[in-house]
């Protein structure tokens, strides 16, 4: 079946209350299991899946073959397994739902020397690279304010003891910069620009990650001991926050706009 630019492969369960946008692809015999699903545009259901009742599926977001999706998927997650959980995210470079390949470590970058900075091609985010002192005694990481962290910090927070199936982040900043290190386990870090994506897994703690504002981050993927220390160039402000990736998307074009003008 075919509607407005869809597809959708035979065997397919739709309730008549579900919603869809456009460009979308279902594989076949695809169950959507009750009321009030949403799927946005450009996201792709393989066959076999289970889309619980209420869930929303993300814009761009892929669903893989057989997942049982019991809530909402973020845009362009890709999400997989029973119960489904993200394992990655859509590459926006390609635009052909593949996991993004540019996925950086601290292993591609041993032999550079340090303090370093290298740009991540998603705005002006940037992967430091600090100095570290190794000796009998243990091990010391250092970074000095402000000549090798990118600003001053006004606060600090911790997040710790996050289930590995959790997001966190999923939010942009108008006017906020962050400094994110992990200090024990890891974590992915997914930084988006708007039109570029990256991701990047901080698993030791002389390494950091630079998002500066009106980047959409997601932080996922925790090891059960990650510990992730985050640094904000400003005080909480609950008018700062872009809690939604159309909000996001919408600041983006305004901002662009206004650059274009000047």
């Amino acid at each position: 079946m075919n509607n407005d630019m869809n597809v959708f492969g035979e065997g397919c369960i739709i309730p008549k209350s579900a919603r869809f946008e456009t460009n979308i692809i279902l594989g076949h015999r695809v169950v959507l299991a009750g009321n009030g699903i949403v799927v946005r545009a450009n996201a792709r259901l393989d066959a076999a899946c289970v889309i619980a009742e209420g869930v929303i599926i993300g814009q761009g977001a892929w669903v893989r073959a057989g997942a049982v999706v019991l809530r909402s998927i973020p845009a362009n997650a890709i999400v997989e397994g029973n119960p489904a959980c993200v394992v990655g995210y859509v590459n926006t470079v390609t635009n052909d739902q593949r996991p993004d390949p540019r996925l950086l470590d601290a292993l591609s970058f041993d032999d550079v020397k340090r303090p370093a900075r290298v740009s991540l091609d998603v705005g002006k985010s940037e992967l430091y690279l600090m100095r570290s002192v190794m000796d009998a005694r243990g091990s010391l990481t250092v970074g000095e304010v402000p000549t090798e962290v990118p600003f001053s910090p006004r606060r600090y927070f911790v997040v710790f003891g996050v289930p590995s199936i959790e997001l966190r982040g999923e939010h942009a900043h108008k006017r906020c910069q962050q400094f994110l290190i992990c200090l024990h386990g890891s974590c992915r870090i997914l930084l988006d620009d708007g039109k570029n994506r990256c991701e990047v897994l901080l698993n030791r703690p002389d390494m950091g990650v630079f998002m500066p504002e009106m980047i959409w981050g997601t932080q996922y993927r925790y090891s059960s001991d990650a510990v992730l220390l985050v640094f904000a160039s400003r005080s909480y402000e609950e008018d700062d926050y872009l809690r939604t990736y159309d909000e996001f998307l919408a600041e983006c074009h305004r901002v662009n706009m206004i650059q274009s003008s000047n």
